[in-house]
Order: C-alpha cells, then sequence, then structure tokens
C-alpha cells in the first residue's frame, strides 16, 4: 500500500500543468489588485493619446503635405504626395538652419557649464543652515520666479536691462557707455543663460534637498564622533550621496541639450538678436506657423528627437562608464 501511495504522489508531481495556470495566475493577481488597473487608465489615455496617435503625424515630415487636400488632417496627411527625405535635405543645405543648430547647441551647452552645478551648490549651503525659519523663507524666495511666466521674467529684466533700464542709466553717470544687453549678439546668450538661472536655479533645488533628507542620520553621528566638520561631512557624506541623482539629471539634460528654451528665447529676442539667439524650436515656429511650411517643420521636429535620444543614450552609457550611475 505505501508502494502504490508513493507511485500515485510520483505520478501527481509529474503530471503536467495545466495550460490555463499560468492564465488562471495572473488573472488572479490582476482581479487583486483591480484598484491600482483602474488608476492607471487615465495616465494610459493620456499616453495614447497624447503620444502615440500623434506619430501618425510625423508622416507629414515625408510628405508634401497639403492641410486643405482632404476632409480633415487625417485625410489630408493620407492623401498628401509622398517626397521622401526632400524636406531633409533642403533643411540641412539651408544656411538659417546652420545658423538654428549651432545657436542652440551653444546656448544649451553653456546653461550646463553654468546653470547645472548651481542647484546642487545652492541645495549643499541651504543644507547647512541651522535656522529652519531662515531655511524656509531662503527657499520661499528662491522658488518665487519659476511661478513667473517668461513675460513678466523678460518685463523685470528688461527694467533693468534695458537700453534705458536702471544699470545703463549708472553706466551713463559713470560716463560709461551703455550696454545694448537685448540687441547686442555679443552679450545677448549671456542674458539668456543669466535670466534662465534667475528663474530655474531655485527650483532645480527640491529634488537634490529631497534626496540630502534621505540620507541616514546616523551617517553624521558617527562623522561626529570622529571630529568630522561640516565641510567634511559635505564632501563625504553628503555629496556622494547625491551622485546618483546629479547623474540621473545629467543625463536627461544632455537628452534636452536641443531644447534652448523655446518660451525664454521667444519672450526675449528679436530680430536684431537671430544671428545669436534663434534657435531650433524658433526656427520651426516660423516656418511652421509664419511660412505655414509644415512638412519642413516636422522634419526639423523629428530631426531634434532623433538627436535627443542619441544624447540620452550616449549620456547613460558614459555615467554608466564614468561613476558607475545609470538610468538603466
Amino acid at each position: 500500500m505505501e508502494v502504490m501511495s508513493a507511485d500515485k504522489t510520483a505520478l501527481a508531481v509529474k503530471a503536467p500543468k495545466s495550460k490555463f495556470a499560468g492564465t488562471q495566475i495572473i488573472g488572479s493577481y490582476f482581479y487583486k489588485h483591480i484598484d491600482l488597473y483602474v488608476m492607471l487608465i487615465p495616465g494610459l489615455l493620456w499616453v495614447v493619446i497624447f503620444k502615440f496617435i500623434p506619430l501618425y503625424g510625423l508622416t507629414i515630415a515625408f510628405k508634401n503635405f497639403q492641410l486643405f487636400l482632404g476632409d480633415g488632417i487625417a485625410d489630408a496627411i493620407y492623401k498628401s504626395q509622398w517626397v521622401g527625405l526632400a524636406h531633409f535635405e533642403s533643411l540641412f543645405i539651408s544656411p538659417d538652419f546652420g545658423r538654428a543648430l549651432r545657436n542652440t547647441v551653444l546656448i544649451s551647452v553653456y546653461k550646463i557649464i553654468f546653470l547645472f552645478p548651481l542647484p546642487v551648490l545652492l541645495a549643499l549651503l541651504l543644507n547647512e543652515l541651522r535656522s529652519a525659519i531662515f531655511k524656509k523663507s531662503i527657499q520661499t524666495f528662491i522658488y518665487l520666479p519659476h511661478f513667473l511666466s517668461w513675460i513678466v521674467v523678460f518685463g523685470v529684466f528688461y527694467v533693468f536691462m534695458g537700453n534705458e533700464g536702471m544699470i545703463n542709466q549708472l553706466l551713463g553717470a559713470l560716463g560709461l557707455p551703455p550696454v545694448m544687453f537685448f540687441t547686442d549678439n555679443a552679450v545677448f546668450r549671456s542674458v539668456l543663460v543669466i535670466s534662465d538661472g534667475w528663474k530655474e536655479v531655485g527650483w532645480g533645488t527640491i529634488i537634490y534637498l529631497a534626496t540630502i533628507a534621505s540620507i541616514d542620520t546616523e551617517q553624521y553621528e558617527a562623522a561626529e564622533m570622529d571630529g568630522a566638520g561640516r565641510f567634511i561631512k559635505m564632501f563625504y557624506i553628503t555629496l556622494p550621496a547625491m551622485i546618483p541623482i546629479i547623474s540621473l539629471m545629467l543625463i536627461l539634460r544632455l537628452g534636452n541639450m536641443l531644447e534652448a528654451g523655446f518660451g525664454q528665447v521667444l519672450a526675449m529676442y528679436n530680430p536684431a538678436v537671430y544671428e545669436s539667439a534663434d534657435i531650433i524650436q524658433t526656427y520651426v515656429y516660423r516656418i511652421g506657423l509664419g511660412q505655414m511650411n509644415f512638412s519642413q517643420a516636422t522634419a526639423l521636429g523629428l530631426f531634434e528627437s532623433v538627436i535627443g535620444l542619441f544624447l540620452v543614450v550616449s549620456g547613460n552609457y558614459l555615467c554608466r562608464a564614468l561613476v558607475g550611475r545609470s538610468i538603466w
């Protein structure tokens, strides 16, 4: 009897599982977490509607798009004539495209070099403040410019740096020549960098302060017992703990290198500084809406997206190779 029982047990173990077993497990898991999947529906709908469906419009870059050719936008895209890479070829040989690409890269590089380290440094300094009231006051003061529109920011800077602004009035009182900040190609990029730093550096400290807040306080206590001062703890505890998030933010910033700040430039530039301030986004805006050349504008936007993907992948690889941190 014991032998027969053992044989039945062995047969039960060796019996193949039902082909519906995996489906049943997935179904039970889905039913168990049905509330989470229901909460996921709005986000999925947003991604499908605003990210996947518009991908059909990318075909405009390879067609001679005629807006009124069909009964609607989708029908017009479908009926438009294929022209292949003709729009990319005409785009790359255009001197305006070369100027816009050069300005975009230069402005982005300037912002990375001069502005990217500032939120890290500011977060480290704010973390060293001992007065909670003073710390909160400083944070509120530096966060406020983020909520101002670029039109308002332009108005603020024009009061100080305009042709008749306070700075030029002071220079005139000192017997010095005025500086045309908004019409001189030699200084306008500096105005863009300074104004972007004034508006966004404070807001950029939020994620770094959150990272600092998550550091185990026992590390600081152990360092104090060993006689470490504030700067030693900052360089050997706080800063190393921030390296992963710094790497992540740098990778994301590299991916957006061809986005030099459309809203900022559109609000602050003028034809006098096209030579130094016309970027890819403003160029797309002019040829797309100004000249109604939707095909070439789409081709330029697609080119920007492809380069952005390449920069994200390259930045991720470099961070993994140099500091051992990456997004994936």
